[in-house]
């Protein structure tokens, strides 16, 4: 077997000053001197006869070539950091803790009987838990953040399970104008009103992504802060019916009647970061997670959903 010639260092240093925009930025995001990380990428050059960057004034830009080692490096980086937690999680048996990405859809009372049950088998294991909207979701999973997800799309490469299909309804106060049309609303009337949004939570999140190109708009961080908002009068959205169940019994939610209705039903999958190196906790919380779903399915759902 060919030993390789290009250390994990080089080539952390090499993706570090392409992500961090530049020599001095890597050497601080690394901890190293500006010197060392201008060495290792020149040993790299070197070693490979090929020119990663050019200088431009006083940034150094990729070539062509650079962009190919970029990519194939952070791959290579990405597989290396998943070998050794794997490698750990094995060694370790049940692990200390899992870090779980769940999309603000999913029903909250639904995630508690779940970790509940689990901590009743490893009381000992902390559970790290993150809110996730959009792409924060499969950008936890990719950067190590979270060892297992809920979310709403699956990227490309990305395997998951279909757990469950949450249902939407487009609401507002029921004294909001857009329910004193006097007949079934449409999508021109509903870009003269105030669009209520959750941000995605991924950190290069497209601020174009958003359901509707509404005049007016209020972007919020989190399902509550919306609910909040629709429920005081200050706009519409289309929220899921188990969020918002309370408000709707209260009478300070009431279903907007569309001529034209989208699709008011998000698909939700289980995701594995990395399925082959899971340690044994992480297979026992996907576990309990199909079963309670499946559980609470069958139930009709009828549990108690006022914990939002």
């Amino acid at each position: 077997m060919r030993l390789p010639h290009i250390s994990l260092e080089q080539w952390r240093c090499l993706v570090a000053v392409v992500e961090a925009g530049g020599y001095a930025q890597a050497a601080e995001a690394l901890h190293k001197s500006q010197s060392s990380v201008t060495y290792a990428v020149q040993k790299l050059e070197s070693t490979l006869q090929v020119r990663a960057f050019e200088i431009q004034g006083r940034k150094a830009k990729l070539t062509p070539t650079g962009e190919m080692l970029y990519r194939r490096g952070r791959l290579l980086l990405e597989d290396a950091d998943a070998i050794e937690r794997a490698a750990s999680k094995a060694s370790a048996g049940w692990e200390a803790e899992i870090s779980l990405a769940v999309e603000i859809l999913f029903p909250n009372w639904l995630m508690f009987q779940c970790l509940d049950r689990f901590g009743e088998e490893s009381p000992q294991t902390r559970i790290e838990w993150y809110e996730t909207v959009l792409d924060g979701t499969p950008e936890a999973l990719r950067t190590g953040k979270a060892d297992l997800a809920i979310m709403g799309k699956l990227p490309a490469g990305m395997p998951g399970e279909l757990l469950i299909t949450v249902p939407f309804a487009p609401v507002a106060h029921p004294d909001h104008e857009l329910h004193k049309l006097g007949r079934p609303v449409e999508f021109r009337d509903l870009r003269k009103h105030r669009h209520i949004v959750v941000r995605d939570t991924s950190v290069k999140r497209d601020k174009k992504a958003l359901t509707l190109d509404a005049s007016r708009r209020w972007t919020v961080s989190n399902m509550s802060t919306s609910i909040g908002a629709v429920s005081r009068g200050y706009g519409f959205a289309w929220l899921p019916e188990d969020k918002i169940r309370t408000e709707m019994q209260n009478g300070e939610l009431k279903p907007l009647l569309l001529r034209d209705p989208r699709n008011a039903r998000q698909p939700l999958y289980l995701v594995f970061a990395d399925r082959d190196g899971a340690g044994p906790g992480t297979l026992r919380l996907a576990e309990i997670i199909r079963e309670q779903v499946k559980s609470a399915c069958l139930a009709g759902g009828q549990e108690n959903r006022d914990g939002k």
